[in-house]
């Protein structure tokens, strides 16, 4: 079982300290997919004078933007960070960093459609520009604070995350979430590269991860292993259920997520979608057509 954190202390709009460089703010958005709402980052000295990072500013939502803008007051801002161009993590940046006069650095926006179907609070922002393009392994100096960004292919195709120096953290955006597994829906979205990038998280051994949504992970190692584990028992169940006779997703899905809010059965079914892609570029599974949410599977 993951050992998931779902209680935390919070209030929307309110600047918390979380850890010495690290202050979050919490937007108004809860939903299915977004948990409590979308958790923007504050990184470096509290004092005033300091210059800091700002991480994830959010959806397009004024009553946060003059909630950061609050937060940061008296601070000059430096960077703004971007993990990904989902429209609850990457909306306000440019607006923000407009206003703070910094620049937005993330990696490049993808250049097909998000989702395969169905409307998902993490469909595509599509007119992020970043102004300056990251690739991963870059190392972004701050006052006080040294951030290495890491390249994690996976929820989507633009995803990366930033390693904290100073306190061996990590701001792993959608990678990994302490309330719920994470989202991986083609086309964007890709299992076979989630489950690469979900190692190479794993094998950095962070003590802390600070998820954009809901409460960080302060025990990495079990929670990690948990992760990976479910995957891989998802990735079983999915093959039993083809080799049992199931054909299509709309057969597996109500099997495998029964105890599940239905409300979540379309991104459970693109999760679904994920795996057989993996299954079927393994040669485990086959499809009578390139892998769909409609397509017909069937056992090697």
């Amino acid at each position: 079982m993951i050992p998931f954190v779902r209680a935390f202390d919070f209030a929307y709009g309110r600047r918390d300290q979380v850890s010495p460089l690290i202050q979050r703010v919490i937007c108004d958005n809860p939903g299915p997919f977004t948990f409590t709402g979308t958790g923007t980052y504050i990184v470096g000295r509290p004092d005033n004078g300091a210059a800091v990072a700002v991480i994830d500013p959010g959806p397009l939502d004024d009553a946060h933007l003059q909630a950061l803008l609050a937060a940061v007051n008296g601070r000059t801002v430096s960077h703004v960070l971007v993990t990904h161009t989902h429209r609850d993590h990457s909306p306000l940046a440019r607006p923000f960093a407009d206003r703070v006069g910094a620049p937005v650095l993330a990696m490049r926006p993808p250049t097909r459609q998000t989702h395969a179907s169905g409307p998902l609070d993490e469909e595509e922002d599509e007119v992020f520009a970043p102004d300056t393009i990251l690739s991963g392994g870059e190392r972004i100096e701050g006052d006080g604070w040294t951030f290495t960004a890491m390249a994690t292919p996976g929820h989507a195709s633009n995803h990366m995350v930033f390693a904290l120096e100073e306190e061996n953290a990590l701001f792993c955006g959608d990678h990994v979430m302490g309330w719920s597994t994470t989202v991986v829906a083609p086309p964007d979205g890709n299992m076979s590269d989630y489950m690469r990038s979900l190692d190479a998280v794993i094998a950095a051994g962070f003590s802390t991860l600070w998820p954009t949504h809901g409460a960080p992970v302060t025990e990495p190692e079990p929670f990690l292993t948990a992760y990976r584990a479910h995957r891989l028992e998802r990735e079983a169940q999915i093959l039993s259920r083809i080799l049992t006779g199931d054909r299509t997703i709309a057969e597996i899905v109500p099997v495998l997520y029964a105890a599940v809010d239905q409300r979540l059965w379309p991104a459970a079914g693109l999760s679904v979608l994920a795996h057989l892609i993996k299954l079927v570029d393994e040669g485990r599974v086959t499809a009578n057509e390139p892998p769909g949410l409609a397509s017909s599977y069937g056992p090697v």
